[in-house]
């Protein structure tokens, strides 16, 4: 990324982050896309506590070193899943997400997607996570664009985390 597109932005008042991808980047999910269920939800404390809300956690997540995580499972649709055969545990047969459509609720992990977030010293830092440009269908098709939206991607969360490196996987 070059040196002039990066800038800061205020996301929320006096929260800001340092955007490392073009402003006119667009994005709006697409149907039957899933990648971003690929990769295990990795699940921060504030998300633990919502998800307890909605579903069972002894079933519906698993710890990885020392990292809680949405549990992956089998799916039978082929352009639902990674290599390995397994997705999201909520991702339904239809590509479609138990939590965010029943739910009305996300993990912070799946708001993020696809940009990736790390903390640097100067603060946080978002670009867009170099995969999705292979992957996600999603990229460049709306008028959506990221950087007047950031706070539908970005949950204040992120600024309140020792480590809220979005590239960890289960």
């Amino acid at each position: 990324m070059s040196a002039d597109v990066s800038r800061r932005v205020e996301v929320y008042p006096g929260r800001t982050v340092t955007v490392e991808f073009d402003p006119t980047l667009t994005f709006e999910c697409v149907d039957d896309c899933t990648w971003c269920c690929h990769h295990g939800v990795l699940l921060y404390d504030r998300d633990l506590i919502g998800l307890a809300q909605r579903a069972n956690l002894a079933e519906t997540t698993t710890e990885f070193r020392g990292e809680k995580f949405v549990t992956r499972e089998n799916k039978d649709r082929e352009d639902h899943v990674s290599g390995d055969g397994r997705a999201c545990a909520f991702l339904r047969d239809d590509g479609l997400c138990t939590l965010h459509l029943e739910e009305d609720w996300k993990p912070t992990r799946c708001s993020v997607f696809p940009l990736g977030v790390w903390l640097e010293d100067d603060g946080l830092h978002v670009d867009i996570r170099e995969s999705a440009h292979d992957h996600c269908d999603g990229l460049n098709v709306s008028q959506r664009r990221v950087i007047d939206n950031l706070e539908a991607f970005l949950p204040e969360l992120l600024w309140e985390l020792d480590d809220p490196d979005s590239n960890r996987e289960l």
